[in-house]
């Protein structure tokens, strides 16, 4: 193999290499990206059914462990829950498209 290939496959590996660098960074962006959304959406679920607006984040906290709490507590009895109201949710909606 001659120098001149050898300086030719270096050349190749150093755009692979950036390539992958730049597809990285793109996957990490969109993650992080997606995870923001998320966040936003939760916090503004959040504020919407518990009309938490006007509370200070250390009241937020101490609710969300008590919610955190009642949740380990009572497993049982909010799948259930979840379960009705997504059974309810479908029917509904099945309803509206008919």
């Amino acid at each position: 193999m001659s120098s001149e290939e050898v300086r030719k496959l270096d050349d190749k590996i150093k755009v692979l290499e950036q390539k992958k660098k730049a597809l990285e960074y793109k996957i990490t962006t969109e993650d992080r990206r997606a995870r923001t959304r998320r966040l936003i959406q939760k916090g503004a679920l959040f504020e919407k059914y518990l009309e938490n607006e006007n509370v200070s984040l250390l009241e937020t906290e101490l609710l969300l462990k008590v919610l955190a709490d009642f949740k380990k507590k009572n497993s049982d009895y909010v799948s259930r829950q979840i379960q009705k109201i997504m059974e309810n949710t479908e029917a509904n909606e099945s309803k509206k498209s008919n």
